[in-house]
């Protein structure tokens, strides 16, 4: 019976370590191989690795924008998704986070980028989109394979680091809104360029890496949202909306106090201060915050082993 269970623990672990393998090596860009071990592209590896299995999309970095059905009505009426997104950003309204909750996106801030987000993977849409974005938000109603969306806005001289985003079971559309339509502006995906444009739209891989920046004098303001990734199979679309809804919609914040916050932002308001803890023995001794660093991931892994 020991056999039997460390044989099935050690089955475990190697389809862990084939799937983080395969997410490593997927596509041109890579980070280092530490910077892998603790990204959570790791931890959500074999997740994705099914998710890419049964995905009834291309798999590669740029798929068509064809291929997902709605997105052509977002697009249409990209000129009164336009204009609320202007008030917004006259108003004050698409800003970094007030505080601590916002554990996706939380590094961008530090380099100018703002949001408003419209809804994060749940049935509602915020109180406040639905009170400021009436229009969007009945537009949006009719897509229902979209299920995050948010403005966002990236200053002249912002910059958003190379990173992958967690799941792949959405893919991200950007809709230019208000750009300065010029190459200046751009983002890379797996060393694909694309500049946005008033108007024009793409849908990508954001579990590939992808890193932008903005080069000229002019704010980019864009519609962004995630689109339900297409799967081959029913049970797999199932399990697809399993864990949206279970998991990643504990990642919901909020755009005004009062609005519903996911449990994964409630904890990373506290767990985000160990984190500075760790900026400031980084500072002081980086190969002791390194050491420390790769004691603690041994320490997980060795619970995850056990676990299994």
């Amino acid at each position: 019976m020991l056999a039997e269970a460390l044989s099935t623990k050690f089955l475990f672990l190697y389809a862990f370590l084939a799937s983080a393998a395969f997410v490593h090596f997927r596509g041109r860009v890579r980070h280092k191989f530490t910077r892998q071990l603790t990204d959570h592209s790791t931890l959500m590896a074999p997740i994705n690795v099914f998710m890419y299995a049964f995905s009834a999309v291309s798999n590669k970095p740029l798929p068509d924008v064809k291929d997902f059905p709605g997105l052509d009505l977002i697009r249409n009426n990209w000129e009164t998704i336009r204009d609320e997104a202007l008030a917004l950003d006259e108003g004050g309204s698409i800003k970094a986070a007030d505080s601590y909750n916002d554990l996706g996106f939380n590094s961008f801030y530090r380099r100018g980028w703002k949001r408003f987000y419209l809804r994060w993977y749940t049935d509602e849409f915020h109180p406040s989109a639905v009170e400021k974005c009436p229009k969007t938000i009945e537009i949006l109603k009719q897509v229902p394979t979209i299920h995050a969306a948010m403005f966002t806005l990236l200053p002249p001289g912002g910059r958003l680091v190379a990173h992958r985003d967690p799941y792949a079971g959405s893919l991200r559309y950007h809709l230019g809104l208000v750009t300065p339509n010029d190459d200046k502006c751009r983002i890379y995906i797996d060393d694909n360029m694309y500049s946005w444009r008033d108007g024009e739209d793409v849908v990508f891989d954001e579990t590939y890496i992808h890193w932008a920046v903005n080069e000229s004098d002019t704010d980019r303001i864009i519609f962004f949202a995630d689109v339900e990734r297409p799967m081959r199979y029913r049970f797999a679309t199932l399990i697809n909306r399993f864990f949206s809804k279970y998991l990643i919609s504990a990642a919901k914040t909020s755009n005004e106090e009062g609005e519903k916050v996911g449990i994964l932002n409630k904890a990373f308001a506290y767990v985000y201060q160990v984190r500075l803890l760790g900026k400031r023995l980084k500072a002081y001794n980086r190969k002791l915050y390194y050491a420390q660093k790769y004691v603690l991931m041994a320490l997980i892994l060795a619970a995850i082993i056990f676990w299994l």
